[in-house]
């Protein structure tokens, strides 16, 4: 699978976002070599978990596993592979070929990887909101075992920039293309089997509105929509949602959601929103929200008919400044409304 150029991309960019079961055998050859590679004995024992939150209680369970040894395994060889490429390329080359291989990928691994942590540390930490440094504490202690972990397949970004050169890091790119995170100790690694889910949107959020956006064996899920993190009984009222529900929303994420979800059209039409502007271009809408910026509307008619002779209408959110029709329509455009009439008339 080594491959170069295009080839390799495309597969590190399948790496980063497989699910399903591990192939253990190839996994545990890949720790076991990354140990190596850094200079340091194998592990004594492997001990696999399905998922992340599972490799939380995995690992404080575990007896005499010795130190952390991430440093040595990741990020030691890491740091010599860019610094030895970002020799050989230089400072503009080598930020050219990341931003030809590992960059178009780095947004929705990190995003993905912060999710996780964030997900795991909210069903963890128990200790009550209101005793502030205790939940402080936990957290902290907690988040840093979490860092602990390599990020196996979301380490791809970093790997497909790596490409064949980096040789010390074979053993990491074994467990990559096999496994998910995993916590390599002196005498023991936990590793974590992959997602059985994981749904984007077309931008590479997570998305999905029929279930989680990313679920692993034992249960442990993420729910989003277009990369914002949901209830995970969040799209089952959806059916019922009216105008009312919307509007008492009081989490001004979920609302934005909400409205979304229901259409921007229909939410105006059953409040009763009365248009702020009406001009040549368009009808200017805003929805005034509690706790929350208007949400501001231009409602505009494409010139062009359907096959059946029917003009079709386009919603085109602007910012909350804009006090007109056509000032609307002219910055979906990057003007301002001077710019925009004359542009129209021709």
């Amino acid at each position: 699978m080594e491959g170069t150029g295009v080839q390799q991309l495309s597969d590190w960019r399948a790496v980063a976002t497989a699910v399903g079961p591990a192939d253990r055998a190839v996994t545990e050859a890949g720790v076991r070599a990354a140990y190596r590679e850094a200079g340091l004995p194998e592990p004594d024992h492997i001990v696999w978990v399905p998922s992340p939150l599972a490799a939380v209680a995995a690992i404080r369970a575990l007896d005499d596993a010795g130190i952390a040894v991430r440093e040595r395994i990741r990020t030691a060889p890491w740091a010599a592979a860019r610094q030895r490429m970002h020799d050989e390329l230089g400072a503009g080359g080598w930020a050219a070929h990341w931003r030809a291989t590992g960059a178009p990928m780095w947004d929705i691994t990190r995003a993905l990887a912060d999710r996780l942590r964030d997900a795991v540390v909210a069903q963890v930490v128990t200790v009550d909101p209101a005793d502030r440094p205790a939940r402080i504490a936990a957290e902290r202690e907690l988040r840093g075992l979490l860092l602990d972990a390599v990020l196996g397949q979301q380490d791809a970004p970093w790997l497909a920039a790596f490409g064949d050169s980096a040789t010390e890091l074979g053993g990491l790119k074994t467990v990559a293309r096999t496994a998910g995170w995993w916590w390599p100790y002196e005498r023991v690694a936990v590793v974590s089997e992959r997602p059985v889910r994981l749904r984007r949107d077309e931008a590479g959020r997570l998305h999905s509105d029929d279930g989680p956006a990313v679920a692993f064996a034992d249960g442990f899920a993420l729910h989003a929509w277009r990369g914002m993190p949901v209830p995970a009984g969040f799209f089952a009222e959806l059916g019922t949602l009216t105008a009312e529900r919307i509007r008492t929303e009081e989490n001004a994420e979920l609302r934005r959601v909400l409205l979304e979800h229901y259409g921007y059209d229909r939410y105006l039409a059953e409040s009763g929103a009365e248009p702020i502007d009406r001009d040549e271009s368009g009808i200017l809408w805003r929805i005034t929200l509690p706790d929350d910026e208007d949400v501001v509307m231009v409602e505009v008619v494409n010139s062009t008919p359907e096959p059946d002779g029917t003009h079709r209408t386009y919603w085109l959110r602007v910012p909350p400044t804009i006090r007109t029709a056509t000032a609307g329509v002219a910055w979906t455009f990057g003007l301002d409304a001077a710019e925009y009439r004359p542009l129209r008339q021709t």
